[in-house]
């Protein structure tokens, strides 16, 4: 009995002895069998051209050089871009060929971002909140990747994509009310500022503690798989998260339970106060994609088309194929980490000038437009935006030649109601 237990050992169940012979040597009185047919023992001798590994825990072939992999020896992953920094498409076969108001709303939510950083974080430094958190410099990454998805897919971020939500329609009140955490905040002043969450715009909201949502996010992606909902899940997270456990552990669910998720990595160049230098030394994020087995892809982030003709491809074939993707987004945080935080300690302002004044992507779609020739609707919107409203008092006016003494009576009313509550309407935005 031992000599069949050893001999199943050695050749296991497909070589050497067949499985007739081992029951032969669980049999009484047939101990000797081993003994008097030694060449069954022998295994089956294959060329070095045949012996292929069979190990069950990579996809390899055998060398016979010894030879250990370097770091640098694969030259870095390419940036996919679709248009230069001025604005001009580089390949036409991979321009989105979007319509004019789709980009125009690209250009106004990014503006408009902007415009509400520059607003909050002056209220920080007011007193008027406790904290912020800029967005300069990477909106391109998140108007280009939330264009490119169903307005149904549902977001998990990390404290820097207020640009997706704003493209999906926030309202500037919410996000005024988020911040200073007051009455009309859904959030009902639980959260500290920039913890964004929207049920109705399936925007999750934000977590604190560093890469928590990245397993979230796979655990939702995993239940849109089983539910066959048709819904890819996009995580958002910083190449500073990405040296987090959970982002290993992310990751690696996500590809052996093969799940419909966007893994998105803004790469901006600091962890904080770390620069890249220091948080890693391989290729960047990308690169840690295929070892896990994920898709994956770097685009140029300061390029709204390329972050948009990414995402959208990314989301179709995870939807279909049940695939996880990662797209690496390199840009650059132009602003401060927050406003706990003084950048000049340990980056150059020439640095950061160069990224405002020479690759920002708000710039290189301003240029996009004057080529089109369509930056002169973007000035007549934005004339029109800034323009007075009609005065109240001609909603009676123009209907009758002379006014009747009912329609007198409601101006009359108006004008009363607005005399004491005047202060509850934006009356500064209209005609006096």
């Amino acid at each position: 009995m031992a000599v069949a237990v050893a001999a199943a050992r050695v050749w296991g169940p497909s070589r050497g002895l067949g499985q007739a012979a081992l029951l032969a040597l669980r049999r009484p009185g047939a101990r000797g069998l081993a003994r008097s047919h030694p060449h069954r023992q022998q295994q089956q001798q294959f060329s070095s051209l045949e012996d292929k590994p069979q190990f069950p825990g990579a996809s390899a072939e055998f060398i016979d050089k010894l030879e250990f992999i370097q770091p640098n020896v694969i030259s870095g992953i390419p940036i996919y871009r679709v248009m230069d920094r001025q604005g001009q498409i580089i390949n036409p076969s991979e321009d989105p060929h979007l319509p004019q108001e789709k980009v125009l709303k690209f250009y106004k939510s990014m503006t408009l971002l902007n415009t509400m950083d520059r607003i909050l974080y002056e209220s920080q430094r007011q007193g008027r909140i406790s904290f912020y958190m800029t967005n300069y410099g990477e909106e391109g990454t998140h108007v280009g990747s939330a264009a490119a998805l169903d307005n149904t897919d549902l977001v998990f971020g990390q404290y820097r994509e207020a640009g997706v939500l704003m493209y999906r329609d926030y309202p500037l009140e919410l996000f005024m009310a988020q911040c200073y955490g007051n009455v009309s905040d859904l959030g009902k002043g639980r959260q500290m500022p920039v913890h964004y969450g929207c049920k109705e715009r399936h925007f999750v909201t934000i977590s604190s503690p560093l890469a928590t949502q990245i397993p979230q996010a796979v655990g939702a992606a995993y239940a849109a798989k089983r539910a066959n909902a048709n819904r890819v899940i996009i995580c958002y997270f910083g190449e500073g998260a990405a040296s987090e456990g959970d982002a290993h552990a992310g990751f690696n669910f996500a590809a052996t339970l093969e799940c419909p998720i966007i893994f998105f990595c803004r790469n901006n160049g600091y962890a904080i106060s770390t620069p890249t230098s220091e948080q890693y030394r391989g290729d960047g994020i990308a690169a840690r994609g295929p070892g896990y087995g994920l898709i994956s892809i770097r685009v140029d982030g300061n390029d709204v088309f390329a972050v948009y003709n990414a995402t959208k491809e990314a989301r179709r074939r995870a939807v279909a194929e049940n695939q996880p993707f990662l797209i690496e987004a390199m840009t650059y945080r132009i602003g401060h980490h927050s406003t706990s935080d003084d950048s000049s300690a340990y980056r150059s302002v020439d640095e950061v000038n160069y990224w405002d004044k020479q690759d920002h992507p708000i710039s290189r779609l301003r240029r996009y437009l004057l080529g089109r020739g369509w930056w002169d609707v973007m000035e007549a919107f934005e004339q029109a935006e800034r323009k007075l409203k009609p005065n109240p008092n001609l909603l009676f006016s123009d209907v009758y030649q002379e006014m009747p003494a009912q329609l007198r009576k409601q101006q009359e009313s108006l004008a009363r109601h607005l005399q004491t509550y005047g202060e509850h309407y934006p009356l500064d935005h209209f005609e006096k």
